[in-house]
C-alpha cells in the first residue's frame, strides 16, 4: 500500500490552492451580481472610474473588513482644516488646571471624555470644562473592559455616566469614548441604538506612556495633523505640559481650526467606511 506522507511543503501548496479557489468563487459571485443587476447600464454617461472605485470598494468591505462590522469614528472627511483636540480623563487632576488655562489661551475648545467616578470626585472641575464651552463626552462611570459587558451593563454604563453628569451641569452626553479604545459590535450597535455617536481617534499622543518624551510625542504627532483629524490626550498625560502648547501653537500656525467634536462631526445623512472616517452619504 502506497503511504501518502503529509509534510509542511504539501500543507502551504495545499493552503495556497484553497486561497486561489476562494478568490475565484468570490469574484464569480461579484461578477454574476453584476451582470444581473437591472441598474447595471442604465447610466447614459456611466464613469468607469466610479464604477471601478465601487466595485474594490464593495470587494473590501465584503473580503477584508466584513460587511457587518460596526466602527466608531476615527476621523472625520473635510477640507476646511478643523480638527478636535480630546482630552479622556479617568485618574488624576493635577494636570486639568494646566490644560484648560492653555485652552483659554489660545481661544479653543476641545472635547473631554469623563468618567463617571472622576466627574463625581472632581465636580467642580467638571462645571468649569462646561462654562468655559468645552464639550463633555461618556466615558462610562466606571471604566471597565467593554467587550466583556451585556448590551444591558453597556446601556447601565452609560445611564448612570450621564445621570452623575446631569447632578452636576444639567446636561447630558451624546459622544461616548470606550475605555482602552476597546470595542466591538455589540458595543458599537448598543451604544449607537441608545442615541450616543462612538467616537476613536486617528491620532494618539500616547502620552500615558513615561518614556515618551515631549519631543518623541510632537514628531509623532504633527506630521499626521489633516482636515478632520481626532487627536487623543489625557488629562494627566506625563509630558501634557511640554507639549501642548507646541502642538496648538504648530497646528494653528499651518492653518487649522480646533473645534469640538460635535463641531466636526457632519450634519445630514452620513457612512463610516472601512478606515472609520465619516463622509457624506451621498
Amino acid at each position: 500500500m502506497k503511504v501518502f506522507v503529509l509534510t509542511k511543503k504539501n500543507l502551504i501548496a495545499a493552503g495556497l490552492i484553497l486561497a486561489v479557489i476562494i478568490l475565484a468563487v468570490v469574484l464569480a459571485i461579484v461578477c454574476s451580481d453584476r451582470s444581473t443587476d437591472p441598474n447595471v447600464g442604465t447610466d447614459p454617461s456611466p464613469d468607469p472610474n466610479a464604477q471601478i472605485g465601487n466595485e474594490v470598494e464593495s470587494y473590501e468591505l465584503a473580503v477584508f473588513a466584513g460587511l457587518q462590522k460596526e466602527l466608531p469614528v476615527y476621523s472625520v472627511s473635510r477640507e476646511d482644516k478643523k480638527i478636535a483636540l480630546t482630552i479622556d480623563a479617568a485618574w488624576a487632576d493635577d494636570k486639568t488646571e494646566f490644560i484648560l488655562e492653555t485652552l483659554n489661551k489660545y481661544n479653543i475648545k476641545a472635547t473631554f471624555f469623563l468618567c463617571g467616578f472622576w466627574a463625581e470626585k472632581y465636580p467642580d472641575i467638571v462645571k468649569r470644562i462646561d462654562a468655559e464651552g468645552h464639550q463633555i463626552g461618556n466615558h462610562t462611570a466606571t471604566h471597565p473592559h467593554m467587550n466583556k459587558l451585556s448590551s444591558q451593563q453597556i446601556l447601565d454604563e452609560l445611564k448612570k455616566y450621564d445621570d452623575i453628569l446631569e447632578s452636576i451641569i444639567g446636561k447630558r452626553s451624546t459622544l461616548f469614548r470606550a475605555p482602552y479604545g476597546e470595542y466591538n459590535d455589540n458595543v458599537i450597535t448598543t451604544v449607537r441604538n441608545a442615541g450616543y455617536e462612538v467616537i476613536q481617534w486617528d491620532i494618539d499622543t500616547v502620552d500615558w506612556r513615561e518614556e515618551r518624551s515631549a519631543e518623541t510625542i510632537l514628531n509623532s504627532v504633527l506630521p499626521k495633523l489633516k482636515s478632520g483629524s481626532i487627536i487623543l490626550s489625557h488629562n494627566n498625560g506625563f509630558k501634557i505640559e511640554q507639549y501642548l502648547p507646541t502642538l496648538i501653537e504648530t497646528a494653528l500656525g499651518q492653518g487649522y481650526e480646533f473645534v469640538t467634536i460635535g463641531e466636526l462631526l457632519l450634519d445630514g445623512p452620513t457612512i463610516i467606511d472601512v478606515n472609520g472616517v465619516q463622509k457624506p452619504a451621498n
